[in-house]
Formats: structure tokens, sequence, C-alpha cells
């Protein structure tokens, strides 16, 4: 599966121009600038130490092009390809110096990225047939996020709410200091006021721990009840609970499983008949991909 979606060009500018800095500061490359010479062109490749999904292709075209704004893309496989160990992903040829200077960011970007499609594509591919949606969280890293939903995107998942801004999630934190009271008629009024105050913005979510809860916050309107660290008997009972309020009250209402889901219990959950299934692992501890950048020498250039 080839993703077809694309990064905003000046949002990828501006976030390698910043990679970038960190590694020059403006400056040059003192490596090699000491034993290269300046005209010395070159060809670079980066090549899959390991199998993966491919994330990031457009930050690592941009390092070299922004150092090198001559450079030539020989090849380049665009995000979503599923690629094996020793497969060439990324060959471009330009001012050697430039490509070396560019190898850490663009590796970086790409090794991040794909890291984060690996591990969602794997998820996706364990739930797949059960009807459940596989999402990311918050839990992302800071300046990055924008890049890492997108990568989630080209695993095959779909995305949370983008910050705070943009969607009401209620948690417990929300609740205990609301004013409304903890018990099943303060959680329910404490969920009316927030679909009354921003249901215009998109789903209203809501955390519950328990049955008492997910009916208080069902029939206070809430569009998606997030079942928050639900063991599977718990997930069961919570199915049936919604799917008799749904038939009584005649709305609709999402249930996402979020908490300690791992690859090996995904299947498992997604069974319970729950639609989506929320893991901050994607982003907050996922391993990058192995990926290396060989350059070979060409001829100086006049």
């Amino acid at each position: 599966m080839i993703a077809v979606m694309q990064l905003d060009e000046a949002m990828v500018a501006d976030v390698v121009r910043r990679a970038l800095a960190e590694d020059l500061d403006g400056r040059s490359d003192l490596s090699s600038t000491a034993v290269i010479p300046e005209s010395r062109q070159g060809t670079a490749y980066i090549v899959a130490k390991e199998a993966g999904v491919l994330a990031g292709m457009d930050c690592a075209i941009e390092a070299c092009r922004q150092l090198d704004p001559a450079c030539k893309v020989l090849e380049a496989a665009p995000d979503g390809t599923s690629f094996e160990p020793g497969q060439v992903v990324f060959r471009v040829e330009g001012r050697a110096r430039a490509l070396l200077a560019a190898e850490r960011s663009a590796l970086n970007f790409l090794q991040r990225l794909s890291g984060i499609a690996t591990r969602t594509r794997a998820f996706v591919d364990e739930v797949r047939g059960s009807g459940a949606s596989i999402l990311e969280t918050r839990k992302t890293t800071p300046g990055l996020r924008y890049f890492e939903k997108y990568a989630v995107r080209v695993g095959g998942g779909q995305n949370h709410r983008y910050g705070l801004f943009d969607r009401i999630l209620l948690k417990e934190n929300h609740f205990a200091l609301s004013g409304n009271g903890t018990d099943a008629a303060g959680y329910r009024k404490t969920v009316e006021v927030a679909v009354a105050h921003g249901g215009e913005f998109g789903p209203v979510t809501v955390e519950v721990r328990d049955l008492a809860e997910a009916e208080a916050a069902f029939l206070g309107g809430a569009d998606i009840l997030l079942l928050d660290n639900m063991d599977l008997v718990g997930l069961r009972a919570a199915v049936l609970l919604v799917r008799e309020l749904k038939r009584r009250e005649g709305r609709d209402v999402l249930l996402e499983a979020s908490g300690g889901i791992t690859l090996e219990t995904a299947a498992t959950i997604a069974a319970t008949g729950v639609d989506r299934l929320s893991i901050g692992g994607l982003t907050h501890s996922v391993k990058a991909i192995d990926l290396s950048m060989l350059v070979e020498g060409g001829a100086a250039r006049a």
C-alpha cells in the first residue's frame, strides 16, 4: 500500500531548516571541509538495513536541496512503500560536502517517521477484518507532531485530535475540577456542558472507567466513549451496554479502547467490538528503522 497524502511544503522546509541549523549553526561541516575538495561531486544512497514502511522522504530530499539546490534526485521511493533489507530507497547526486552535511538530518527524519509508519502498519495488520481503526495520541515529539501524525496515516492508521484546540476530550481531571461532582449525575452534567460548549468543533470524546460512567457519558451526549484501561471483561460489557443504549436512544456512539494496548493484545481487544484502538506507543516509544547513507565520490566540478 502506497500513501497518496502529501506533506505541506512550507512545514517541511521549516522543520528541515531547523534540523540543519542544529548540525551546522549557519557555518560549515568542519570534518568535510578539512579533507574534501569543495568542487568534489558525489552520489549518495540511502539503504535499508531492515524491513519497514517508508515515511519522511520529502524531508530527506529537502535536506539535500537546502544545502545543494543544484542536486539531482535520481531515485526516491514514495512514502508508504514497503521495503526489505538491502533495498535502496533514495539516490541523489550533488556536491559531496553538502550530501555529507545533509546525511544525519535526512536519516533522522526517515528513520523515525518510517519507524512510526512501520509500527502502525503492524497494528493495522493485526486488527484487519475486525472493523476497528488504529489511532495515535498526543504523545508525540515536541515540534514534530504534524510529521508523526502524518507517518501514522502512511502506516494505515487514523489521527486522533491534533491538539487541545480542535476537539474536546474530557478526562478524569476535568470531571474532578468541573464543580459538578463525580457521581453519575455530576458526570452526565459535565458532559452536557462540554457538548453544549464545543460540539460544533467535532465529536466530543469522554474518557470512562466503568459502566456507570459510560452510561452517564452516553446520556450526556458524548460522541465517542474512551474506555480507559478496561480489561476484556469490562470492554465486552461496555460494548453490550452501549449497543442497548444505541437501540433505546436511537443515537450512535463510537467506542475507543485505550491504555496499555500492545501488538500482542490488539487483535483480542478489537474482537470485543470496539470501533477504535488508540495507542500512545505508536509515537512516544517507537523504534527507529535502521537506514544508512553511503556516498560514492565523483569527479570534481570545473
